[in-house]
């Protein structure tokens, strides 16, 4: 039986190494449109965003897009900052202790692809119907 003492969570880098392998695998078009897109990973959201998203737990925020959507852009013209994505990495080994059935590598790049989502201009409930579409 493993007592876990000499073990250690994944770090900030870690992560940060995981979420550039899931970005680096996703198919072109995808990645070429999503290039720009700075991934910064962080152990929590700032209160300041807790606060905007009307989130008292912080821990129920694994991953947030800040930036403005490529559809817009075309509309708006270049956007004033880099877009950005951030993955939380205290909720996501929190899902991934809880779910236990998926490894992390696969969480995520599913938070990073949900993001990347938003970057394409997709809310939650489009992003949620493509998520529950069968895979041909």
């Amino acid at each position: 039986m493993t007592d876990w003492t000499d073990q250690t969570a994944p770090s900030l880098d870690d992560f940060a190494r995981l979420a550039r392998e899931a970005f680096d695998a996703l198919p072109e078009p995808f990645r070429s449109l999503a290039g720009e897109v700075v991934i910064r990973v962080d152990d929590f959201a700032d209160d300041e965003t807790l606060a905007l998203m009307e989130m008292e737990d912080p821990f129920e925020l694994t991953g947030l897009y800040h930036g403005v959507d490529i559809g817009l852009r075309d509309q708006m013209g270049p956007a004033a900052e880099a877009s950005r994505i951030f993955l939380y990495r205290r909720p996501i080994l929190d899902e991934w202790c809880e779910r236990g059935d998926v490894g992390l590598s696969e969480i995520i790049a599913h938070v990073l692809i949900h993001e990347i989502g938003h970057h394409f201009g997709l809310d939650d409930d489009r992003i949620d119907v493509i998520e529950d579409e069968p895979d041909d």
